[in-house]
């Protein structure tokens, strides 16, 4: 990143964006998320500093863990796949969700970024529209 950004506009620029994200440590434990009042996939705040593992469901807990495990070895650096899901208001959403690798300045692995966000709106979007249009 060029340039540094106080707490104060970090924490306004992740609330802020469309996109919820979490992220893990090297050992899969969960650091930080937020949107937490409007999250997809709600957690309790005593999810913080307990394993990923606890997060998801059994259906998919097998491919979250070979996604970690390849994130780590450094076979994969993301991966990404949608669903369709209903969310609060009862109507069928599209979720798409995206693993990231995080690592250092010398490829270590540190982490994992997990960012998910409604994309139903974006798939209707007309041919084009401009700015301020």
């Amino acid at each position: 990143m060029i340039g540094e950004l106080d707490k104060k506009y970090l924490d306004a620029v992740l609330e802020t964006m469309p996109i919820e994200i979490s992220v893990l440590d090297k050992e899969d434990k969960v650091l930080a998320w937020n949107k937490h009042e409007t999250r997809i996939f709600k957690r309790p705040e005593a999810v913080v500093g307990r394993n990923v593992r606890n997060c998801h469901p059994k259906k998919s807990l097998a491919k979250v863990e070979q996604i970690l495990s390849e994130m780590k070895q450094g076979f994969r650096d993301k991966a990404r796949f949608w669903i369709n899901m209903k969310l609060e208001d009862d109507t069928l959403h599209k979720v798409m969700i995206e693993y990231y690798a995080l690592r250092d300045e010398h490829g270590t692995y540190l982490g994992c970024l997990e960012a998910s966000q409604d994309i139903t709106s974006i798939q209707s979007l007309p041919d084009e529209k401009r700015l301020l249009d």
